[in-house]
């Protein structure tokens, strides 16, 4: 008997430990009224779970502890709520209505909402992603409250985020740079695709804390499921027609496994013709009085309808790409690996070789201009991506380090720039990234990560318009993230330090005979920060603290204070040639450029090259709960030493290589000069402020209204203003929603920008009208729709300004869709 109590005695406490270790967090989900919310999504760290029928929810073998859990509801508002682990212990969740959408974002490593982060996200998922997905990633997010588009004639456009873009937004997928050459110039398509997206999220601001220096101005991360989290049987699909560039597209993602392993497969196909223009519109420069009296070339004349129909030349695109992945399923998380590939062929509008000057003279007889077209060299583009990724999550909950996320990515990216028939310039892109996010344990409330991210990057461009050398970038960084609710306020603080090495190619500098000269110039100049002229190496560091206060239901107040720097990209510095994508000859901010009787001095200067510093401040009001609700935001950037491009007022002959002589071009018969603008990179201070403003309000239950409204200004610290800046905009749509059927219309107005830069030009404000109506049906799989699309109804011609091409390629004429899409 002694023996049998000695033995329950030393049990007990491994009886009790393992009761302690082992609770449950139940409870139910309902609405106001108390009815139960099914799929309603329950989150816990790293799992997620959804509600039954009864709006139930459960997890299990949890440690005895206070847990947060995040409880949100497609329609109702999201709650975050500390439980403690316990046996028998229930919670009871009531959400509140709310107008808009809760979606989780997976840009940050820290759990966020689209409402609970200090800085402002857009995220377009579901039937909205859906309803907005088009060909190119920056028309898909142009209608985002503060991102606007480059456009680049209908075959590429990027994301400007509050008037930013190129190497100041980062374009990720699913956390990990594309890697494409879409940051170096705006006719290089964005190697990322929307329609087999499940998300994408816009991080409005610098998030260098969580990306590095290329992401001083904002991300872009595009979500998709190519490395499957799950074995769900899911496939989805969707075919579609344009009308504006008889495009056809179609895609296909199959999901699919077995307890254990998971297996995802997924492709696109996209093919269409030039597209047409407004009929009023003209393709030549609209403020050219000289060529006011006619129209395009490539005008149709339509004999029945009696009015003039163009077409923007040269923007036929086919694309095609596919993904394959697959992964092993744990208790604890997940490890996958997938591949994909990417090609497009695309036509890059406003620039032929040859006779593209005498392009004028089709105003005086189509007959002289037929002459003149079978001498023209078209030029298009070809692109090759292979994409290999490894992404793991993993738990531990009984270690400090509690949650291990890996990233992986190799990317073998080509582009091909063909003229006639040749290929003329090509671009190889060959990067390596590994981001590793290593989780702790909550400490007297703070939870956190720690981050290590490094990227390789071999850029290099061969051929006649090679305008930038072969370069090599390297960075490494550490980050250090963490939070704690205080009460009703969850504060947020962050630091990261990066060390970026650029490295170009000597031989480019060998036709400046006054190299070492320069050299040694630069190298009093810079002390021994910097080895050599085309040796660089920077320290970029970032510091934030951000705060959300809930300061009662429904609402809360965000805010971020950051010090970000960015390192400059190869291109900044090193760029010496004829760029066809933006059709001038680009200076690296390394040079001098110096004018001469007959020509332009381009030489290896001693001036300072030094990191880009922003001091940043972010203000946001939401309402997320009842019948009307709001997002306002305010940001302020201080920028010191700001890259960006400046008119010189000289002209370069188009089509020669990169020279240490650049030849001026004489003046035409209108008294214009001629061949390609110069523009040299330069640093200088600047201001950057706006204002963004998006209003939803459920005016009945099938009945809802949407406003947004964003302006930015960026102005010069000692006067003037950046070039390409986005106009004020505001748009309004209108929704109404049945059972069977969602029907919408919407307006946008574009006002004039008239606050530009020195030698550039203003644009003329426009206004867009657009309309959807999606048909569901039941009985065909879990869904399946029948989707109408129309575009700029009213055929009006819009000009963006911060497109190269806005004054021969104004966006698309009037536009009508059709498809379906669905699942089972």
């Amino acid at each position: 008997m002694a023996t049998a109590k000695t033995w329950g005695l030393a049990l007990l406490p491994m009886l009790v430990s393992a009761s302690l270790a082992a609770q449950d967090i139940t409870g139910i989900v309902v609405d106001k009224d108390g009815n139960a919310l099914k799929n309603a999504k329950v989150k816990l760290k790293s799992q997620t779970i959804y509600t039954d029928e009864q709006g139930r929810f459960s997890f299990t073998e949890l440690d005895a502890k206070d847990h947060e859990i995040h409880i949100s509801a497609t329609g109702y508002g999201h709650i975050s709520k500390q439980v403690l682990a316990a046996n028998n212990a229930e919670i009871n969740v009531i959400l509140s209505p709310s107008p808009i959408e809760v979606v989780d974002v997976y840009a940050t490593p820290l759990h966020t909402s689209n409402i609970e982060s200090a800085l402002p996200v857009n995220v377009l998922a579901a039937d909205e992603l859906r309803r907005k997905q088009a060909a190119t990633l920056g028309d898909t997010l142009k209608g985002e409250v503060g991102v606007h588009s480059t456009s680049y004639g209908s075959v590429s456009s990027s994301p400007v985020i509050r008037g930013q873009d190129g190497p100041r937004v980062l374009i990720t997928q699913n956390g990990l740079d594309v890697a494409d050459a879409s940051r170096v110039g705006p006719d290089h398509i964005v190697a990322a695709e929307a329609s087999t997206a499940q998300q994408i999220e816009v991080l409005r601001g610098p998030s260098t804390l969580f990306y590095g220096s290329g992401a001083i101005g904002g991300v872009v991360n595009v979500v998709d499921n190519r490395v499957p989290t799950n074995s769900d049987n899911r496939v989805d699909y969707m075919t579609s027609h344009d009308s504006v560039n008889d495009q056809d597209a179609a895609s296909l993602a199959i999901n699919t496994g077995s307890d254990s392993f998971a297996l995802h497969v997924d492709g696109f196909w996209r093919e269409s013709n030039d597209v047409d223009i407004p009929g009023h519109a003209e393709l030549h420069d609209e403020h050219d009085e000289d060529h006011d009296d006619g129209n395009d070339e490539h005008e149709e004349h339509d004999e029945h309808e009696g009015e003039a129909k163009g077409t923007i030349e040269n923007t036929a695109a086919k694309s095609t790409g596919f993904n394959i992945g697959t992964s092993y399923l744990l208790d604890n998380g997940y490890i996958g690996i997938s591949y994909g590939r990417l090609d497009r062929e695309y036509g890059i509008p406003g620039h032929a070789h040859g006779e593209e000057h005498e392009e004028h003279d089709e105003l005086e007889g189509l007959d002289e201009h037929d002459e003149h077209e079978e001498h023209e060299e078209m030029v298009s583009g070809e692109l090759e991506q292979d994409r290999y990724q490894m992404l793991s999550d993993l738990t531990f909950d009984d270690s400090f380090i509690n949650r291990v996320a890996t990233k992986l990515a190799y990317t073998d990216y080509e582009h091909r720039e063909i003229e006639g028939g040749e290929v003329g310039t090509q671009f190889n892109n060959e990067m390596f990234e590994a981001r590793a996010d290593l989780y702790h344990h909550e400490v007297n409330g703070w939870k956190g990560a720690w981050t290590l991210h490094y990227k390789d990057r071999d850029f290099e461009a061969i051929g006649d318009e090679a305008f930038s050398p072969p370069s090599e970038t390297t960075s490494v960084a550490f980050g250090w993230l963490e939070e704690k609710h205080f009460g009703d306020v969850l504060w947020q603080i962050g630091a990261r330090i990066e060390y970026v090495e650029l490295s170009s190619d000597g031989d480019f500098f060998e036709h400046d005979e006054e190299h070492e000269e320069h050299q040694e110039e630069f190298d009093e100049h810079e002390g021994e920060e910097h080895a050599s002229i085309d040796d660089q190496d920077f320290t970029p560091v970032s510091l934030s603290v951000g705060a959300v206060w809930d300061y009662q239901p429904g609402y809360n107040l965000g805010f971020s204070v950051s010090y970000s720097q960015r390192a400059p990209s190869a291109a900044e510095l090193f760029a010496n040639g004829p760029h066809i994508g933006t059709n001038t000859y680009e200076v690296g901010a390394i040079y001098d450029v110096e004018q001469h009787d007959d020509h332009v001095d381009v030489e290896v200067g001693s001036q300072n090259v030094d990191l880009e510093t922003s001091y940043n401040l972010d203000l946001t009001w939401r309402k997320f709960e009842g019948d009307f609700g709001f997002v306002l935001s305010a940001f302020y950037n201080q920028v010191e030493d700001y890259y960006y491009q400046q008119n010189t007022g000289f002209f370069a002959e188009d089509g020669h290589e990169h020279e240490d002589e650049v030849d001026m071009m004489e003046e035409d018969d209108h008294g214009d000069e001629e061949g390609l603008p110069i523009y040299a990179y330069r640093q200088a201070d600047v201001d950057m402020y706006g204002l963004e403003a998006e209003f939803v309000y459920q005016i009945s239950q099938p009945l809802q209204l949407s406003v947004i409204a964003d302006y930015i200004r960026a102005e010069l610290s000692d006067g003037g203003n950046l070039p390409r800046i986005p106009p004020m905009r505001i748009g309004s749509e209108l929704a109404y929603e049945q059972d069977s059927y969602v029907i919408s219309t919407g307006v946008t107005h574009y006002f004039e920008q008239d606050d530009v830069a020195e030698m550039e030009t203003s644009t003329d404000s426009y206004t867009m009208v657009d309309a959807n109506l999606n048909v569901y049906l039941d009985n065909i799989g879990d869904d399946f729709v029948i989707f109408f699309k129309g575009q700029n109804l009213t055929d009006e011609e819009g000009r963006v300004h911060g497109s190269f091409l806005k004054d021969i390629a104004p966006l698309p004429g009037r536009n009508f869709s059709v498809g379906i899409r669905g699942s089972f």
